[in-house]
Formats: structure tokens, C-alpha cells, sequence
């Protein structure tokens, strides 16, 4: 079975769209993961520097309740 050529052009055409359309979507998943990566690193030395701050800041003592609570 044979396709007639511009059956078989327009497929190609497709073809070619959808395979450019994935290297851009690839693109942009790959700057997104760079993002990500960066964001993280940032969210880790913020919870670090808030436990830091939060153990420094700490009362030397567990507040209790009184004792008629």
C-alpha cells in the first residue's frame, strides 16, 4: 500500500514539528530543574539559618504551667 506524496509530506511536516516541539519542551524542563535546584538550595541555608537563630534564642528552660492548671 502505497501513500500518494503529499500524504506522505504532510506526515513528515508533522513529524518534524513534533520533534522540534519536544527539544523545546526538553529545553525548558531542563532550565526549570535549574531553578528548582537553586530554589532548594536557598529553602536548606534558610531553614538552617532559622534553626540557628531559633537554638540561640531558645530559653535556657522549658516554660511549664503553673501548677493549679
Amino acid at each position: 500500500m502505497t501513500m500518494p506524496a503529499d500524504r506522505l509530506t504532510t506526515l513528515e511536516i508533522r513529524i518534524a514539528e513534533q520533534e522540534n516541539t519536544i527539544e523545546e519542551l526538553s529545553g525548558q524542563i531542563a532550565e526549570q530543574w535549574k531553578v528548582i535546584e537553586r530554589q532548594q538550595k536557598k529553602l536548606d541555608a534558610l531553614t538552617h539559618r532559622f534553626l540557628a537563630l531559633e537554638e540561640q534564642t531558645a530559653p535556657a528552660h522549658e516554660a511549664t504551667k503553673p501548677p493549679h492548671w
